[in-house]
């Protein structure tokens, strides 16, 4: 990968600054929009979840993440349902 040490240390002080940097990206501002994406995305990836379970034949842990993944979505509905949450134009 690194064909001389100027470029595997060149790499190395790059994830250096990466690391030290991270502390003072900004933190995103939610918004009842993003949250209710978060709850989908959760949601979507318990589903997701269960049909890997079933696959690797643990039906039980299938059957947990099948059944918890509508409680996501109900938190979904519950934000959408919010007066800060503003709706598609159109």
């Amino acid at each position: 990968m690194f064909h001389n040490t100027r470029d595997l240390e060149a790499a190395v002080w790059r994830a250096f600054d990466a690391k030290r940097l991270r502390r003072f990206r900004p933190v995103p501002h939610s918004t009842a929009r993003g949250e209710h994406a978060h709850m989908l995305e959760i949601a979507a990836a318990r589903r997701l979840r269960a049909v890997e379970r079933l696959g690797e034949a643990r039906s039980d842990d299938a059957d947990y993440w099948k059944a918890v993944a509508p409680s996501a979505i109900g938190k979904a509905r519950a934000v959408r349902r919010e007066p800060g949450f503003a709706g598609l134009p159109g």
